[in-house]
């Protein structure tokens, strides 16, 4: 059963252009100021099919899911569960974790992920899309945030009694905040024991696919757009200067060598997370011994990550298969 999602709002995000209308046609003569309008418009509709335009939140509900086939729980907030998706057969299946972002505040839900879920489904492989409570939730922000994002993935634990899960093959794929989140639940067993964030025997991780993930929190907290920064500092209570202890042990920069796979994916349109922040954690991982490598895809932005409909949905998919091997 396919369903659509409804509308969000994202005050970090680009705007989205009109329909586009890409068929030609003929009009009469018409005033000048008319035309000048229409002329508008139509270099608009071209920017768009021509796949210039940036897509939005809203866009990617709007592409739908299938529903799930399991609704898990993992604990008793009603934040606390993860969906379970997997393709027709046997198994047992490899596991994506699949985690949203939002700034880390209410700017996501699972809902968001649905799409590319029920999307990676089609590919062979069983998907955990995972639920948390976010800072502005009670019992979200630090450290409950990272604390459900480390039990909704050990829960996979849980599960695999019940459903034909090859728990040797998994790995997490988050967007943007939920980036943040699939390198740092890669990097738990980094955790200092003193840490509110340390978890005996978390589950290991065959590797992490980050799209558009903020993968240096410090550094992100200077020079991010200023909704999701304000994200950031209310999910760790402060800056790093104020928070130091918290940064080390939430930002994945921080946790290198994460001794696991990462494959960063970075649409070169986009403006909410930059390039630099990438191209340094590239560097610092790999000088730590990490196994990492950046995927930029051509004419995407923030949001176009998350759609199987868009340029980089070939290059996500052989992220994942490389991963799986």
């Amino acid at each position: 059963m396919k369903r659509k999602g409804r509308g969000a709002h994202h005050t970090g995000q680009e705007l989205i252009a009109p329909r586009p209308f890409c068929a030609s046609s003929s009009n009469p003569p018409m005033r000048f100021a008319v035309l000048a309008v229409a002329l508008a418009m139509a270099m608009v509709s071209l920017m768009r099919c021509s796949g210039q335009a940036r897509l939005n939140a809203d866009d990617i509900l709007r592409l739908g899911s299938e529903a799930p086939l399991a609704k898990v729980p993992y604990g008793t907030a009603p934040q606390q569960y993860a969906e379970l998706r997997m393709p027709e057969g046997k198994g047992p299946f490899p596991v994506i974790v699949v985690i949203h972002g939002g700034c880390w505040i209410q700017y996501a839900t699972t809902e968001y992920t649905a799409h590319l879920a029920s999307a990676l489904v089609k590919e062979g492989w069983a998907t955990w899309n995972l639920e948390y409570r976010r800072a502005h939730e009670e019992g979200g922000g630090w450290p409950g945030t990272f604390l459900d994002t480390g039990r909704g993935v050990d829960a996979l634990r849980e599960a695999a009694r019940k459903y034909p899960l090859d728990l040797g093959r998994v790995i997490a794929m988050g967007h943007s905040a939920g980036g943040q989140l699939a390198l740092w639940a890669a990097g738990r067993s980094r955790i200092p024991r003193a840490s509110e964030l340390h978890t005996d025997n978390p589950l290991p991780l065959r590797g992490v696919v980050s799209l558009a993930g903020i993968a240096d929190m410090r550094a992100y907290a200077d020079g991010g757009p200023r909704d999701c920064v304000a994200g950031e500092l209310r999910v760790m209570g402060g800056t790093p200067a104020q928070q130091p202890a918290r940064y080390a042990a939430a930002s994945p920069l921080a946790l290198l060598p994460l001794r696991t796979p990462q494959v960063l994916v970075w649409g070169e349109e986009d403006s909410i997370v930059p390039e630099r922040l990438f191209e340094d954690y590239e560097k610092r991982a790999k000088q730590a011994g990490d196994s990492v490598e950046i995927v930029r895809v051509k004419g995407a932005g923030h949001h176009e990550l998350c759609s199987a409909e868009g340029t980089g949905w070939k290059q996500i998919t052989d992220a994942v298969r490389r991963l799986l091997r």
